[in-house]
């Protein structure tokens, strides 16, 4: 999409950024990085730190970019705060951010509409761990329902290892999820404007996708074109849609997978991981990596995420 918006329709913008959740300093980097790419289109746009400033304030902008990440910024949070002030917003509105931050609901409304996720059960402090072993094998991972940026995650390697991944995942969250290992690679769709993007293929050094991979290493590989079968690739966006929308999300995000199999096997099967409503907007960021696969530049994105406040009757003044 060419920069063909009058940037003057979208009034005074605040960029969300910082926050309070764990997730903090990335969601500085995805701020600032949204924050300049508005400013070098024209934008009247200024950062807003909900930490450092109170929401009331907010009531002088016209709309908002939402920048950040985890809770109290993609958990329905923020958005029912933008809702009640009547200021439009980018992304998925309160139930939706709300949903796709709990991954176990996540997970509940995937089953019962024929979403593929891998296997899991949920832990407490009372679970007989032998018995979650016996049913999801080994390895396996343990992780926060309610947490981002790979917070909190453990993979399991042995029995005896389980409460202690568990004691940490509760740190982060009362609800924690132990989940079948799915080996055959970890991948991500962007959504934008209700279309899938080109799927990226994620490998690794580090013997995950955790937050050292994620944010601090330069080593991870990242794929795009992914390798897939075309068909296979073409089936696993169509489905990422339909995993997107039965969350009720909208406006853009992304959707992680994982494979079975190689990426070439067509006969390799996939497993809709969870979504996130508030993507990463780095240098090391996924959906803008795959915008420009799609031949979209990082400000082009940027603008036309923000653009669909304008065509969001719901959230218009």
């Amino acid at each position: 999409m060419r920069n063909e918006v009058d940037v003057k329709k979208f009034g005074k913008v605040a960029v969300l950024l910082g926050g309070k959740s764990g997730e903090r300093e990335v969601s500085l980097k995805s701020g600032n990085a949204v924050l300049a790419a508005l400013l070098r289109q024209g934008v009247d746009a200024y950062a807003f730190d909900p930490a450092e400033r109170p929401l009331n304030e907010l009531g002088g902008f016209d709309r908002v970019f939402i920048s950040l990440h985890g809770r109290f910024g993609e958990d329905g949070t923020i958005q029912g705060v933008l809702d009640l002030m009547g200021i439009p917003y980018t992304g998925s509105g309160v139930m939706a951010s709300a949903v796709g931050m709990d991954k176990w609901r996540t997970k509940l409304l995937w089953r019962a509409t024929d979403v593929a996720t891998p296997e899991f059960e949920m832990l407490n402090a009372n679970t007989n761990f032998d018995q979650v072993v016996e049913h999801l094998g080994l390895p396996l991972f343990v992780k926060p329902a309610n947490e981002g940026s790979s917070i909190g995650i453990s993979k399991v390697k042995s029995a005896s290892e389980l409460p202690e991944a568990y004691a940490l995942a509760a740190k982060a969250d009362p609800l924690v999820i132990a989940e079948r290992f799915v080996g055959g690679g970890e991948y991500t769709v962007g959504m934008l404007d209700g279309i899938a993007l080109p799927i990226i293929r994620i490998v690794p050094k580090n013997e995950y996708y955790d937050f050292e991979a994620k944010y601090l290493r330069n080593d991870t590989e990242y794929h795009c074109p992914s390798g897939l079968d075309p068909a296979k690739e073409a089936q696993i966006q169509q489905e990422a849609v339909h995993a997107f929308d039965v969350l009720g999300c909208k406006g853009w995000g992304r959707v992680d997978f994982l494979m079975d199999g190689a990426p070439e096997n067509p006969e390799s099967r996939h497993y809709f991981l969870e979504v996130n409503t508030s993507p990463g907007m780095t240098d090391h960021s996924l959906v803008p990596m795959a915008a420009k696969v799609a031949g979209m530049e990082f400000d082009t994105l940027v603008l036309r995420i923000l653009a669909m406040t304008l065509q969001d009757a719901s959230r218009v003044e």
